[in-house]
Protein backbone atom coordinates (compact mmCIF):
# COMPACT_ATOMS: atom_id res chain seq x y z
CA UNK A 1 0.00 0.00 0.00
CA UNK A 2 1.63 3.22 -1.19
CA UNK A 3 -0.36 6.25 -0.11
CA UNK A 4 0.38 9.95 -0.43
CA UNK A 5 1.82 10.84 2.97
CA UNK A 6 2.62 14.48 3.64
CA UNK A 7 2.20 17.22 6.22
CA UNK A 8 0.35 20.49 6.71
CA UNK A 9 3.01 23.22 6.80
CA UNK A 10 1.22 25.72 9.07
CA UNK A 11 3.42 24.80 12.03
CA UNK A 12 6.54 25.50 9.92
CA UNK A 13 5.61 29.14 9.41
CA UNK A 14 9.09 30.36 10.40
CA UNK A 15 10.71 28.45 7.54
CA UNK A 16 10.64 29.41 3.89
CA UNK A 17 8.67 27.08 1.62
CA UNK A 18 11.83 25.42 0.20
CA UNK A 19 13.16 24.91 3.74
CA UNK A 20 9.85 23.46 4.90
CA UNK A 21 9.78 21.05 1.96
CA UNK A 22 13.35 19.96 2.69
CA UNK A 23 12.38 19.12 6.27
CA UNK A 24 9.32 17.14 5.24
CA UNK A 25 11.27 15.22 2.61
CA UNK A 26 13.98 14.37 5.15
CA UNK A 27 11.27 12.74 7.28
CA UNK A 28 10.26 10.48 4.40
CA UNK A 29 7.15 12.43 3.40
CA UNK A 30 6.24 13.23 -0.20
CA UNK A 31 3.65 16.02 0.00
CA UNK A 32 2.82 19.34 1.62
CA UNK A 33 -0.50 21.05 2.31
CA UNK A 34 -0.25 24.83 2.59
CA UNK A 35 -2.48 27.39 4.27
CA UNK A 36 -4.11 30.09 2.16
CA UNK A 37 -6.25 31.96 4.68
CA UNK A 38 -8.92 31.51 7.32
CA UNK A 39 -7.91 31.39 10.98
CA UNK A 40 -4.18 31.66 10.31
CA UNK A 41 -1.96 33.50 7.79
CA UNK A 42 -0.52 32.13 4.56
CA UNK A 43 3.24 32.02 5.03
CA UNK A 44 3.94 29.55 2.22
CA UNK A 45 1.59 30.75 -0.51
CA UNK A 46 1.37 34.29 -2.00
CA UNK A 47 -2.28 33.94 -2.95
CA UNK A 48 -2.83 37.26 -4.73
CA UNK A 49 0.37 36.97 -6.77
CA UNK A 50 -0.42 33.42 -7.86
CA UNK A 51 -4.01 34.21 -8.85
CA UNK A 52 -2.83 37.12 -11.01
CA UNK A 53 0.19 35.58 -12.70
CA UNK A 54 0.56 32.36 -14.70
CA UNK A 55 4.33 32.74 -14.56
CA UNK A 56 4.22 33.03 -10.77
CA UNK A 57 2.09 29.87 -10.59
CA UNK A 58 4.56 27.99 -12.77
CA UNK A 59 7.45 29.17 -10.60
CA UNK A 60 5.58 28.22 -7.45
CA UNK A 61 4.81 24.70 -8.63
CA UNK A 62 8.42 24.51 -9.80
CA UNK A 63 9.58 24.78 -6.18
CA UNK A 64 7.69 21.57 -5.34
CA UNK A 65 8.96 19.84 -8.48
CA UNK A 66 12.55 20.82 -7.73
CA UNK A 67 12.26 19.38 -4.22
CA UNK A 68 10.58 16.19 -5.46
CA UNK A 69 7.44 16.97 -3.46
CA UNK A 70 3.71 17.32 -4.24
CA UNK A 71 1.43 20.22 -3.41
CA UNK A 72 -1.06 18.00 -1.58
CA UNK A 73 -3.91 20.39 -0.93
CA UNK A 74 -4.74 23.91 0.21
CA UNK A 75 -6.20 24.84 3.59
CA UNK A 76 -8.46 27.74 4.46
CA UNK A 77 -10.09 26.53 7.67
CA UNK A 78 -12.02 29.36 9.29
CA UNK A 79 -15.51 30.49 10.20
CA UNK A 80 -17.13 31.77 7.03
CA UNK A 81 -20.40 32.33 8.91
CA UNK A 82 -19.01 34.28 11.87
CA UNK A 83 -21.18 37.39 12.42
CA UNK A 84 -18.16 39.39 13.62
CA UNK A 85 -17.42 41.83 10.78
CA UNK A 86 -13.66 41.23 10.93
CA UNK A 87 -13.95 37.42 10.80
CA UNK A 88 -16.80 35.98 8.71
CA UNK A 89 -16.47 38.24 5.65
CA UNK A 90 -12.69 37.85 5.63
CA UNK A 91 -12.81 34.06 5.87
CA UNK A 92 -15.43 33.96 3.12
CA UNK A 93 -13.16 36.07 0.92
CA UNK A 94 -10.26 33.72 1.65
CA UNK A 95 -12.31 30.65 0.73
CA UNK A 96 -13.47 32.13 -2.57
CA UNK A 97 -9.89 33.08 -3.44
CA UNK A 98 -8.70 29.61 -2.45
CA UNK A 99 -11.20 28.00 -4.83
CA UNK A 100 -10.04 30.26 -7.64
CA UNK A 101 -6.38 29.60 -6.90
CA UNK A 102 -6.78 25.84 -6.56
CA UNK A 103 -8.46 25.72 -9.96
CA UNK A 104 -5.62 27.66 -11.57
CA UNK A 105 -2.95 25.53 -9.86
CA UNK A 106 -4.70 22.25 -10.66
CA UNK A 107 -4.93 21.32 -6.99
CA UNK A 108 -7.71 18.86 -6.17
CA UNK A 109 -8.74 19.64 -2.59
CA UNK A 110 -9.25 22.52 -0.17
CA UNK A 111 -9.69 21.84 3.54
CA UNK A 112 -12.27 24.13 5.14
CA UNK A 113 -15.04 24.08 7.77
CA UNK A 114 -18.82 24.37 7.67
CA UNK A 115 -18.77 27.52 9.77
CA UNK A 116 -20.82 28.69 12.74
CA UNK A 117 -23.37 31.54 12.54
CA UNK A 118 -24.89 33.36 15.49
CA UNK A 119 -28.21 32.47 17.07
CA UNK A 120 -30.24 34.83 14.85
CA UNK A 121 -29.79 37.62 12.27
CA UNK A 122 -28.97 40.17 15.00
CA UNK A 123 -26.39 38.05 16.85
CA UNK A 124 -22.97 39.58 17.49
CA UNK A 125 -21.05 36.34 18.15
CA UNK A 126 -21.20 32.78 16.81
CA UNK A 127 -23.04 30.29 19.02
CA UNK A 128 -22.36 26.54 19.10
CA UNK A 129 -25.38 24.33 19.74
CA UNK A 130 -23.84 21.23 21.34
CA UNK A 131 -26.92 19.32 22.48
CA UNK A 132 -30.30 20.82 21.52
CA UNK A 133 -32.47 19.00 24.05
CA UNK A 134 -34.16 22.34 24.65
CA UNK A 135 -36.51 23.27 21.80
CA UNK A 136 -35.14 26.82 21.78
CA UNK A 137 -31.79 25.41 20.70
CA UNK A 138 -33.45 23.56 17.82
CA UNK A 139 -34.78 26.92 16.64
CA UNK A 140 -31.24 28.30 16.75
CA UNK A 141 -29.91 25.29 14.88
CA UNK A 142 -32.59 25.64 12.22
CA UNK A 143 -31.59 29.27 11.67
CA UNK A 144 -27.92 28.30 11.42
CA UNK A 145 -28.68 25.55 8.91
CA UNK A 146 -30.67 28.00 6.80
CA UNK A 147 -27.69 30.38 6.68
CA UNK A 148 -25.24 27.65 5.75
CA UNK A 149 -27.53 26.01 3.21
CA UNK A 150 -27.54 28.92 0.77
CA UNK A 151 -23.87 29.71 1.33
CA UNK A 152 -22.59 26.20 0.65
CA UNK A 153 -24.84 25.67 -2.35
CA UNK A 154 -23.03 28.62 -3.91
CA UNK A 155 -19.60 27.33 -2.87
CA UNK A 156 -20.40 23.90 -4.30
CA UNK A 157 -21.14 25.52 -7.66
CA UNK A 158 -17.93 27.58 -7.47
CA UNK A 159 -15.95 24.43 -6.68
CA UNK A 160 -17.54 22.58 -9.59
CA UNK A 161 -16.62 25.42 -11.97
CA UNK A 162 -13.02 25.36 -10.71
CA UNK A 163 -12.72 21.56 -10.72
CA UNK A 164 -11.94 21.56 -7.00
CA UNK A 165 -13.27 19.55 -4.05
CA UNK A 166 -14.01 21.19 -0.68
CA UNK A 167 -13.29 18.95 2.31
CA UNK A 168 -15.01 20.00 5.54
CA UNK A 169 -13.13 19.34 8.75
CA UNK A 170 -15.69 17.99 11.22
CA UNK A 171 -14.42 20.25 13.96
CA UNK A 172 -16.35 21.05 17.17
CA UNK A 173 -17.49 24.68 17.42
CA UNK A 174 -18.78 24.32 13.85
CA UNK A 175 -22.44 23.84 13.05
CA UNK A 176 -21.63 20.53 11.31
CA UNK A 177 -19.17 18.54 13.40
CA UNK A 178 -20.09 14.83 13.19
CA UNK A 179 -20.21 12.33 10.29
CA UNK A 180 -23.94 11.72 10.72
CA UNK A 181 -24.64 15.43 10.82
CA UNK A 182 -22.71 15.98 7.60
CA UNK A 183 -24.82 13.39 5.79
CA UNK A 184 -28.02 14.89 7.23
CA UNK A 185 -27.04 18.37 6.11
CA UNK A 186 -26.10 17.12 2.65
CA UNK A 187 -29.53 15.50 2.35
CA UNK A 188 -31.16 18.76 3.48
CA UNK A 189 -29.55 20.72 0.63
CA UNK A 190 -30.37 18.06 -1.94
CA UNK A 191 -26.84 16.68 -2.23
CA UNK A 192 -23.41 18.13 -2.92
CA UNK A 193 -21.22 17.34 -5.91
CA UNK A 194 -17.91 18.85 -4.79
CA UNK A 195 -18.26 19.15 -1.01
CA UNK A 196 -17.21 16.28 1.24
CA UNK A 197 -15.21 15.62 4.39
CA UNK A 198 -11.64 16.00 5.59
CA UNK A 199 -11.25 12.95 7.84
CA UNK A 200 -9.34 14.25 10.86
CA UNK A 201 -9.76 11.48 13.45
CA UNK A 202 -8.44 13.58 16.33
CA UNK A 203 -11.60 15.70 16.55
CA UNK A 204 -13.82 12.63 16.53
CA UNK A 205 -11.64 10.75 19.03
CA UNK A 206 -12.16 13.18 21.89
CA UNK A 207 -15.91 13.07 21.29
CA UNK A 208 -15.81 9.30 21.83
CA UNK A 209 -16.58 8.25 18.26
CA UNK A 210 -15.58 5.01 16.55
CA UNK A 211 -13.24 6.18 13.80
CA UNK A 212 -13.46 3.06 11.65
CA UNK A 213 -17.27 3.12 11.71
CA UNK A 214 -17.17 6.84 10.88
CA UNK A 215 -14.97 6.12 7.85
CA UNK A 216 -17.29 3.33 6.77
CA UNK A 217 -20.34 5.59 7.14
CA UNK A 218 -18.85 8.46 5.13
CA UNK A 219 -17.23 6.29 2.45
CA UNK A 220 -16.51 8.22 -0.73
CA UNK A 221 -17.63 11.45 0.94
CA UNK A 222 -14.10 11.53 2.38
CA UNK A 223 -12.02 13.69 0.05
CA UNK A 224 -8.92 14.36 2.17
CA UNK A 225 -7.28 13.22 5.42
CA UNK A 226 -5.49 14.94 8.30
CA UNK A 227 -3.40 12.55 10.37
CA UNK A 228 -3.60 13.78 13.96
CA UNK A 229 -3.89 11.87 17.23
CA UNK A 230 -5.71 12.52 20.50
CA UNK A 231 -5.04 11.22 24.00
CA UNK A 232 -7.78 11.08 26.63
CA UNK A 233 -6.29 12.32 29.91
CA UNK A 234 -7.19 11.51 33.56
CA UNK A 235 -8.89 14.90 33.85
CA UNK A 236 -11.79 13.50 31.83
CA UNK A 237 -13.01 11.77 35.00
CA UNK A 238 -14.38 15.02 36.41
CA UNK A 239 -14.24 17.38 33.44
CA UNK A 240 -15.85 15.30 30.69
CA UNK A 241 -14.98 15.57 27.02
CA UNK A 242 -16.89 18.85 26.65
CA UNK A 243 -14.73 20.48 29.34
CA UNK A 244 -15.20 24.29 29.19
CA UNK A 245 -12.43 25.22 31.67
CA UNK A 246 -10.15 27.06 29.26
CA UNK A 247 -8.27 30.14 30.42
CA UNK A 248 -7.97 33.64 28.94
CA UNK A 249 -5.91 34.53 25.88
CA UNK A 250 -2.19 34.72 26.92
CA UNK A 251 -1.00 38.23 27.74
CA UNK A 252 2.31 37.47 26.02
CA UNK A 253 1.64 38.22 22.35
CA UNK A 254 4.35 35.79 21.23
CA UNK A 255 2.45 32.94 22.95
CA UNK A 256 -0.84 33.67 21.19
CA UNK A 257 -2.36 31.56 18.40
CA UNK A 258 -4.47 33.68 16.02
CA UNK A 259 -7.98 32.72 14.93
CA UNK A 260 -8.83 36.02 13.25
CA UNK A 261 -7.54 39.52 12.60
CA UNK A 262 -7.54 40.38 16.31
CA UNK A 263 -8.84 37.17 17.91
CA UNK A 264 -6.81 34.38 19.52
CA UNK A 265 -7.06 30.91 21.05
CA UNK A 266 -7.81 30.57 24.74
CA UNK A 267 -5.27 29.01 27.11
CA UNK A 268 -5.42 25.23 27.42
CA UNK A 269 -6.50 23.76 30.81
CA UNK A 270 -3.62 22.62 33.08
CA UNK A 271 -5.39 19.32 33.81
CA UNK A 272 -7.21 18.69 30.53
CA UNK A 273 -9.74 16.00 29.73
CA UNK A 274 -7.93 15.37 26.45
CA UNK A 275 -5.22 16.83 24.27
CA UNK A 276 -3.87 16.56 20.75
CA UNK A 277 -0.73 14.45 20.57
CA UNK A 278 1.79 13.30 17.98
CA UNK A 279 0.77 10.27 15.93
CA UNK A 280 1.40 7.15 18.01
CA UNK A 281 1.08 8.92 21.36
CA UNK A 282 -2.67 8.37 21.61
CA UNK A 283 -3.18 5.35 19.34
CA UNK A 284 -0.47 2.83 18.47
CA UNK A 285 0.99 1.96 15.08
CA UNK A 286 -1.33 -1.05 14.54
CA UNK A 287 -4.32 1.26 15.04
CA UNK A 288 -2.95 3.70 12.46
CA UNK A 289 -2.28 0.82 10.09
CA UNK A 290 -5.96 -0.12 10.34
CA UNK A 291 -6.88 3.52 9.78
CA UNK A 292 -4.78 3.75 6.60
CA UNK A 293 -6.20 0.47 5.31
CA UNK A 294 -9.74 1.81 5.79
CA UNK A 295 -8.86 5.00 3.90
CA UNK A 296 -7.15 3.03 1.12
CA UNK A 297 -10.40 1.17 0.46
CA UNK A 298 -11.97 4.54 -0.40
CA UNK A 299 -9.03 5.92 -2.37
CA UNK A 300 -5.54 4.36 -2.39
CA UNK A 301 -4.13 7.69 -3.60
CA UNK A 302 -5.76 9.83 -0.90
CA UNK A 303 -3.74 12.81 0.34
CA UNK A 304 -2.98 12.09 4.01
CA UNK A 305 -1.26 15.02 5.71
CA UNK A 306 0.11 15.14 9.24
CA UNK A 307 -1.18 18.06 11.30
CA UNK A 308 1.18 18.63 14.23
CA UNK A 309 -0.42 20.26 17.30
CA UNK A 310 1.30 18.45 20.18
CA UNK A 311 2.76 21.08 22.52
CA UNK A 312 5.05 18.44 24.10
CA UNK A 313 7.18 18.42 20.91
CA UNK A 314 8.69 21.23 18.91
CA UNK A 315 7.57 21.73 15.33
CA UNK A 316 10.19 19.53 13.65
CA UNK A 317 10.32 16.77 16.25
CA UNK A 318 6.53 16.47 16.29
CA UNK A 319 6.31 16.06 12.52
CA UNK A 320 9.31 13.70 12.48
CA UNK A 321 7.74 11.44 15.12
CA UNK A 322 4.39 11.52 13.36
CA UNK A 323 6.00 10.67 10.01
CA UNK A 324 7.99 7.82 11.53
CA UNK A 325 4.88 6.22 13.00
CA UNK A 326 2.69 6.88 9.98
CA UNK A 327 5.25 5.37 7.59
CA UNK A 328 5.58 2.37 9.93
CA UNK A 329 1.79 2.00 9.88
CA UNK A 330 1.79 2.11 6.09
CA UNK A 331 4.52 -0.53 5.93
CA UNK A 332 2.53 -2.78 8.26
Amino acid sequence: MAMNLGAYTACLHNFTLPEALDHLKSFGLTGAEVNVGGFIPSPHCPVDLLIGSKTAREDYLGIFEEKGMRLAGLNTSGNVADPLPDVGPRHTYDLKRAIELAGKLGIGEIVCMSGLPGTDPDAKYPAWVVNPWNGEQLEVLEYQYSVLEEFWKEMDLRAQDAGVKLAWELHPTNTVFTPTQFLQFEERVGGFKNIGVNMDPSHLMWQGMDIMKSIELLGDKIFHVHAKDTKIEPGVATRGVLDPSFGPVPEDESARTPVGMDHYCSSWPSDPAWRFVAIGEGHDVPWWSEFLAAIAKIDPEMNINIEHEDAAYDQLEGIRLGAENLIAAQSA
